[in-house]
């Protein structure tokens, strides 16, 4: 196998595709849950996330398995599962500021805390209505957790406890915060993308021209013809992106809110966006196709497509190299990663 790049080397889109094509990925099956080699028909992945420093990643199943993997060991003897959910995993994430400490929400509204050193579940949150989305803020000290319903939680870990509720008038899906944390880019089923304050969840932005009466004011991002499933900032904070169920990801410049790009590659709605550690490139994850289509997010040139062998829902780049990980036919997959490693 060729050398892989090290840590926070950032490759030219002339490259990428140079780099990337001769590359394999690594499965990681929970053989437990299926038989070799297709175990997904029932171990569904609906979500993976990796830990700060990359040397982690936490993956969760529609047949309520959670799991930990050690991206260097596939074999699963070297996994952690922890157990407790009742219910299907939604939504799993890391704590940004704690590489041993997960979250995880499951449909039927239980948000568990977990260290993963242990396997211990050291706090939990029952909220109401079958919740779908997670997001940390960025000091990790809080925790913003969204239900089907419109109901957003804000959760406090540390005293296993719900802050406040805020009911959204239109349908919510998968936030992202800012980097300085007070502000939380909210996507919804009308297809645009709020932006509030936070933790007070008020609109930050107005317009500055006369509205009709009994209309608000409120300023929000308009890139999609249906609606809007996820957001994604770039580690840069340079563009906000958005994925719909129109299947283009647009990408805001988060200094004027113009939507400079979209990418229209992916096949069905897309579920998930994902960001390179540089921020030079995206990738989205859709309910349908047979590839991730990576474009270049200052030119919005497309540089490389990944084959797979079916659709993949859920994507995520690890957080200091060039090593991206996803859900095929329900299984985990990474290209990037060195399994030789001693």
């Amino acid at each position: 196998m060729a050398p892989l790049l090290r840590p926070r080397y950032s490759l030219p889109k002339e490259k990428f595709s140079a780099y990337f094509g001769p590359l394999k990925s690594q499965s990681y099956n929970d053989t437990a849950s299926g038989p070799r080699g297709g175990g997904g028909s029932h171990h569904s992945l609906s979500t993976i996330a990796w830990n700060p420093l990359g040397t982690l990643i936490a993956t969760g199943a529609v047949d309520k398995t959670l799991r930990v993997w050690n991206p260097e060991k596939p074999n699963v003897k070297f996994s952690t599962e922890l157990k407790g959910h009742a219910a299907p995993i939604e939504k799993v994430a890391f704590n940004p500021v704690k590489d041993a400490e997960l979250c995880s929400v499951s449909s039927d509204g239980a948000v568990k805390i977990w260290d993963v050193r242990t396997k211990a579940c050291v706090s939990e949150v029952k909220v109401s209505g079958h919740a779908t989305s997670l997001a940390w803020a960025p000091d990790g000290s809080s925790l913003l957790v969204g239900s089907k319903n419109g109901d957003l939680f804000h959760i406090l870990p540390s005293q296993s406890s719900i802050v406040s509720t805020h009911h959204q008038p239109v349908g919510t899906n998968q936030m992202a915060f800012c980097w300085s944390g007070d502000k939380v880019f909210l996507p919804t089923s009308e297809g645009r993308i709020r932006i509030l304050s936070y933790p007070d969840f008020e609109p930050v932005l107005h317009v500055n021209h006369a509205v009709p009466d009994g209309e608000s004011t409120e300023f929000t991002l308009k890139g999609h013809t249906a609606s809007c499933l996820t957001a994604e900032l770039s580690p840069t904070g340079k563009y906000l992106a958005t994925g719909g169920a129109d299947s283009i990801i647009a990408l805001f410049d988060t200094k004027d809110w113009i939507c400079q790009r979209t990418v229209t590659r992916m096949v069905g709605p897309v579920k998930s966006i994902s960001f390179t550690f540089d921020g030079s490139y995206v990738v989205g994850g859709c309910e349908e196709g047979g590839s991730l289509e990576v474009t270049h997010t200052e030119t919005g040139e497309h540089v490389h497509t990944f084959k797979t062998a079916g659709a993949c829902e859920a994507v995520a780049w690890a957080p200091t190299r060039y090593c991206l990980a996803y859900s095929d036919l329900g299984v985990l997959r990474i290209i990037g990663v060195d399994t030789d490693r001693k």
